[in-house]
Order: structure tokens, then C-alpha cells, then sequence
């Protein structure tokens, strides 16, 4: 069915977007630590792919307590990625190419170290002491029992002025108060600033936090029971809206670009509140709902239900209203292709397999750095190999509870995000090509047949199946703003669907197991002279009612 109001067209739903998370993409000095020159000296790469927009990660000034999202200076740049120089050549060679480029707007917290805050902790009645949220302890403990999204209590006290300050992420990442109309100004101006400067937009970080339930009362802990961190109270929590209808009114909407929202807690129901295109705040958002499928059993696959409902929710409830962020891997989730897809017998097939399921959906579809070569979940051997914060801190909880180091790496093997943060695998030779010094994340060792040189020039590599996706989108506006509508909806290992726009009309089809399957495709009639792009050889003749398909076998037709 196609939907009665067909998307309005623009730049931004058209784009394909690469996410650069710049300590690992390229080290152009020899510091073993990724920069905006090294970015600079890959923007060909990018070109060659076929993006539109780069998303780089935060590269301001920071302590690195967080890898950036611990921002001590938002006008600034921090010295390990260069300067506001270095900068200044990305945006203009980004724009030279025909690349848009956003970066990340992380205000739910600052760094400690912001002048802001060192303001706010000097006394209690600093003219910017209610920028942050502070309160008194209570019973000589922290003011309530909420816990830290990195794990912990989300309050870290100061004794200078005997006061408990809110951070629901790191301990070094205190909350600004966004009741605050002070603070919301001089982030407005700061967003304006870099708009005025000229990049295109930006991913904004972790906004759903923003808002705390007033009062800010004690999360239920039933007694006798293994308590599970909550974040209801602080996580899209009402009167959200009214600050992303703030920010979007003051910033954005004076502006042509590109937004899109780190959104936990916001449900497929609730999502055309946020980028409904009437409301004017968001373009679009990053939801955790398919996300929250991959949990931390490393046997456990995906359920194909449970994965079907997600999207297909989010494709009908924004259709003909709002607009989708489509990703299936970012800096803070492992490896796609390590938790859905089979690594050690199918890694090519899994890879593209997975690539289609989720690209030609509606909406603008994220790839973030080196899936388009399949890079895998790393080996960490130990604590040592860790660098990510939340990883630290896990190790820490876990050994109050009994844990061995041991058994706490190989949870975290699976998990962690520093999975996603392995240096980026350009070639086979040292340090597989990042930069001459020692990378500050250990490189995954299968980086000798698992990089860019390798598969550049092979028609049959991943990166080349990811060209021709992205190609096939651009010839195909129905593969843009067709409406998304599932095929064989109860099957238990193919996902397959259809896109129609006005005359046009797609069916994108995906095994994601290591076994062979059949797809019923009802009435639709496919030819194999409308075969559009297929992951492997078609053997099929003219398919009529079932379709017979290879072990993560993919398959785009026109219809």
C-alpha cells in the first residue's frame, strides 16, 4: 500500500551519510592517533564510495575522558586532531567534493574542565552555579539513587562546596541544567556559530537526557530483587519537546541543514513528535529500538519477528509525516556483521546481506566507518586493552560483584564499544596503513585481509557491493521516498519488502542465516531481466511464487 502523502523532497533524504570517528580514520602524523588532516587525505575515498555527508565524531577541545564527548571548549579544536586551520581545509575540500559535512552537538554535559562548570563548582553562588544541576546529599549518600548511564551513581560530590553535582554519563561529564535559559542561550549561540561558519548540520548527542523528571525523586529498587538500572527518569522524560522545540526555533530552522537526533527512549509512536516534518524540530532521529535487540548473550542471534516489527514500525508510523535515520552500526555498538552475520564461513555474503536488508528501507541510510569493508569484532585479551570509559568502568562493578578479569573481558569481547573503535584497516602493512606510530586502539589482527587496498580495486568486494547500493538508490527515487511495505512477514529468517513510488515499484529481499531459504512472494512476479543487484550469482529463472535463496543471499528487483 502506498501512502496517501508522498515525502516532500529534499538534499538531506537523498544522502547517504559516513560516520568518521576521527581518533581511529587516519593518523596523519605519526602520534597513533586519527586527525582532520588524515581525514582530509582520505575525502577521495569518500568521494569514490559515494557519499553525500560526512558525520565526524567530536573533534573539540576535551580531556578525552569520554574520546571527545567530554568537551572542554566548543569553539575550539583539540590540539591531538589539529587546529581551527585543519578544520577550516576539511570543510572546504569536504565542500570542493561535493560533501556536506555535520558534526556532533553533544550539550547534554560538558567536560569538567569547561570553563562553564569551573565557574559553576567555584562557590555556590557563582552567577553560574544553577548552569549545572546541583544538590546536598542525603543522609550524608548521594541525593537520590539514580544510577550513571557508564554505570555507578550518577552523582559525584565536591567538597569545596559540599554539594553532589548530576552526571548521568562519566564522572568528568557533569549535566547542564537546560531549565536554565542562560544555558540554553549560550548554546544557541554556539550552534549558530558553527552554522555561520558553514558546515551543514549536526548529530546531536544523548538529547533525550536533557530533560530530568523534577523533583528528581528515587528510582524504584524493590528490596530482595537483582536491581536493573532504570533511566525512565531522565531519559525522554515529558517537557523533552518543548526544549528540542526551543533549540530547532532559535538554531536550526534558520538554517538549511541537516539534523538528526541521538534519541533513546523514543518508540516508533512517539517519533513524529520529534521529526514530524509539520512540527519543525528534527529532520530525523537515531532510535535504540532495533538496537535493544542485540543484547550481551554472544550465542543469541537476532529474532526476526522482534526485528520486523521494529522497522516496520518505524517505516508506517513515519511515512508520508516525518523521515528515518537507517544504521546498523555506529562508535557505540560492535561490529554488525560479528552479532547478525557469520564471520568465519560467510563474512562477505553476511556483510552485504545485512547491508541491503536495512539500506534501500526509507530513509537516509548511516554507514559508519569501515562497514563498508566488513570490519569485524576484535580479540581484547585483557583490562589493558580496553580504552573506552564504559568498558572501565564495567570492570570495576563487575569485580565488586565476584567477577573475574577473565570473565569480564569476555563479556566485554562481544560488547563493548571498543569493538567499533579499532583503527581504521586501510592496508596490509603496518598498523594496516592508520599512521606510522603505534595506534592508540590495538588494530584487529585480521587486518591483512580485511582492508580498503584489498577490496578497492575487486569488483566482487564489499566496498564495491556498497558502491553499487548507493548508486542504485541515487538512479532510483523510488528507492528514496517509496513507501516501505513487508513481504512474507512471518518468516523467521528472510527479511523482505517492497518500495512503491507513484508507478515504480521495488522488492528488496535478504536471508540473514547461514542456511538455505524460501521466500514467498505472493502475487509479485519477478524477472530476471529486472534483477537490479543481487550479493552473489542468480541461478533463478523467472521466480512466480516462492523464491529459493543461498545462505545470506540478497537480492534487489524492479517490479
Amino acid at each position: 500500500m502506498s501512502s496517501a502523502v508522498q515525502p516532500k523532497k529534499i538534499w538531506w533524504k537523498e544522502s547517504v551519510v559516513y560516520q568518521v570517528y576521527p581518533r581511529s580514520f587516519k593518523d596523519s602524523n605519526g602520534d597513533g592517533i586519527g586527525d582532520l588532516k588524515g581525514l582530509v587525505s582520505k575525502l577521495d575515498y569518500l568521494k569514490h564510495l559515494g557519499i553525500d555527508v560526512i558525520w565526524i565524531c567530536p573533534m573539540f577541545k576535551s580531556p578525552m575522558d569520554d574520546n571527545g564527548y567530554d568537551i572542554s571548549d566548543y569553539q575550539d579544536i583539540n590540539p591531538e586532531f589539529g587546529n581551527m586551520a585543519d578544520f577550516d581545509l576539511l570543510l572546504k575540500e569536504c565542500h570542493a567534493r561535493g560533501i556536506r559535512l555535520i558534526l556532533d552537538l553533544v550539550v547534554n554535559h560538558t567536560s569538567d574542565e569547561h570553563p562553564w562548570f569551573i565557574e559553576s563548582r567555584s562557590s555556590k553562588d557563582n552567577p553560574k552555579r544553577d548552569w549545572y544541576i546541583w544538590r546536598d546529599g542525603k543522609d550524608g549518600k548521594e541525593p537520590n539513587n539514580w544510577e550513571s548511564i557508564f554505570s555507578g551513581s550518577a552523582w559525584k560530590y565536591d567538597e569545596k562546596t559540599a554539594q553532589w553535582f548530576m552526571h548521568l554519563f562519566s564522572a568528568r561529564q557533569p549535566d547542564l541544567n537546560w531549565e536554565n535559559h542562560d544555558v540554553r542561550k549560550a548554546v544557541y549561540e554556539m550552534i549558530r556559530w558553527w552554522l555561520d561558519r558553514g558546515i551543514d548540520g549536526f548529530r546531536i548527542d544523548a538529547f533525550t537526557h536533557t530533560r530530568k523528571e523534577p523533583g528528581l525523586v528515587d528510582m524504584p529498587n524493590p528490596q530482595n530483587l537483582e536491581y536493573v538500572p532504570s533511566y525512565a527518569k531522565h531519559m525522554n522524560v515529558p517537557g523533552v519537546l518543548d526544549y528540542v522545540q526551543d533549540l530547532a526555533q532559535n538554531t536550526f530552522n534558520h538554517y538549511d541543514c541537516m539534523t538528526v537526533g541521538e534519541a533513546n527512549g523514543v518508540n516508533a509512536a512517539e517519533a513524529s513528535e520529534w521529526v514530524g516534518e509539520a512540527k519543525r524540530r528534527l529532520n530525523m532521529v537515531i532510535q535504540f529500538e532495533h538496537v535493544g535487540l542485540w543484547d550481551t548473550n554472544p550465542d543469541q542471534r537476532f529474532n526476526m519477528k522482534d526485528l520486523k516489527r521494529v522497522f516496520n514500525n518505524w517505516q508506517k508510523g513515519l511515512d508520508g509525516i516525518g523521515w528515518n535515520a537507517l544504521f546498523v552500526e555506529n562508535h557505540d555498538v560492535p561490529r554488525i556483521n560479528s552479532k547478525w552475520g557469520d564471520v568465519k564461513n560467510y563474512w562477505r555474503e553476511s556483510s552485504t546481506s545485512i547491508a541491503t536488508m536495512y539500506f534501500m528501507m526509507q530513509g537516509t541510510p548511516f554507514i559508519y566507518q569501515g562497514q563498508e569493508i566488513g570490519m569485524t569484532n576484535s580479540q581484547f585479551a585483557g583490562p589493558e586493552d580496553f580504552n573506552d570509559v564504559s568498558a572501565k568502568n564495567y570492570y570495576v562493578a563487575k569485580r565488586k560483584e565476584g567477577k573475574t578479569d577473565a570473565e569480564i573481558t569476555a563479556e566485554l569481547n562481544h560488547t563493548s564499544r571498543d569493538n567499533a573503535r579499532t583503527p581504521m584497516q586501510w592496508d596490509s602493512s603496518a598498523n594496516a596503513g592508520f599512521g606510522t606510530g603505534t595506534p592508540w586502539l590495538k588494530i584487529n589482527a585480521n587486518y591483512k585481509n580485511i582492508n580498503v587496498a584489498a577490496q578497492v580495486e575487486d569488483p566482487e568486494s564489499i566496498f564495491n557491493y556498497y558502491r553499487r547500493l548507493i548508486r542504485l538508490r541515487k538512479d532510483n527515487e523510488g528507492l528514496v521516498y517509496g513507501s516501505f511495505d513487508l513481504v512474507d512477514a512471518d518468516h523467521k529468517d528472510v527479511f523482505a519488502y517492497t518500495r512503491t513510488y507513484g508507478a515504480q515499484k521495488f522488492f528488496v529481499v535478504a536471508n540473514m542465516t547461514p542456511k538455505a531459504a524460501h521466500c514467498d512472494i505472493g502475487a509479485l512476479s519477478l524477472k530476471p531481466e529486472n534483477l537490479l543487484l543481487a550479493n552473489m550469482t542468480v541461478s533463478d529463472k523467472s521466480v512466480e511464487k516462492n523464491l529459493n535463496l543461498k545462505p545470506f543471499e540478497a537480492r534487489i528487483y524492479k517490479i
